[in-house]
């Protein structure tokens, strides 16, 4: 079954848009897991072929472009998790008699492969090493304003518990564009999602939530 996205962001469509020099774009997780993790498609489910080609491509055109890209802090705790996974799926698909299976991240891997595990160490580093040198930082305090806050957003945005903190780091620093392929930013007001998520786009454009903008040169 489809998701059905009640939209309320502007929603811009990466495979079609130009980034430029005025553009601010936060990059999501995911965006940062695409561009610097290499191994992506060896896992047991790899990611879909636009999402390793669409997101980097667009993110570093507007790096090219000269636009401001940030990250948050929070995306370490997300981007740790998906690298760790990553690296046990492909070494259990390799090896089915230690880890039976490739779907479900064991302990085991973590405590009693140390070679594995210092080698996810390495990709996590690797990873965020680029994220820091690609973008800047988005500095978030979660104390009880910002927690009261996220808990407000729950009644009338679709999120998840990290992209409440996501969101409020945005606000704080005035930042209104995200790259992202989570079509849960959508149901936000006030901020521009640009993204290759095609059930998000249709719903968009039937919703007339779809903007087009005024493009420049093709760099």
């Amino acid at each position: 079954m489809e998701i059905c996205y009640t939209i309320q962001a502007e929603v811009v469509d990466i495979t079609k848009d130009i980034p430029n020099e005025r553009d601010a774009f936060l990059a999501d997780t995911n965006v940062w897991y695409w561009l610097t993790y290499q191994k992506a498609s060896q896992r047991a489910h790899p990611p879909a072929y636009y999402q390793t080609t669409k997101y980097p491509r667009y993110t570093n055109s507007a790096l090219r472009a000269g636009a401001r890209v940030f990250h948050s802090g929070l995306s370490l705790a997300e981007l740790t998790h998906l690298i760790e996974k990553s690296e046990y799926e492909i070494f259990a698909k390799a090896n089915p008699r230690i880890f039976p299976n490739p779907n479900q991240l064991a302990k085991r891997f973590r405590h009693n492969r140390p070679d594995e595990n210092r080698q996810a160490v390495t990709e996590i580093e690797s990873a965020w090493a680029q994220v820091t040198n690609l973008s800047e930082p988005l500095a978030v305090t979660i104390g009880s304003p910002t927690t009261t806050a996220a808990l407000k957003r729950l009644r009338t945005e679709k999120v998840d518990g990290y992209d409440l903190f996501i969101l409020e780091t945005m606000r704080k620093h005035g930042v209104v564009q995200i790259i992202t392929e989570d079509g849960d930013f959508t149901t936000v007001p006030g901020i521009q999602v640009f993204t290759a998520n095609r059930n998000v786009l249709e719903a968009a454009r039937a919703q007339k939530r779809l903007i087009t903008r005024a493009q420049g040169k093709k760099r």
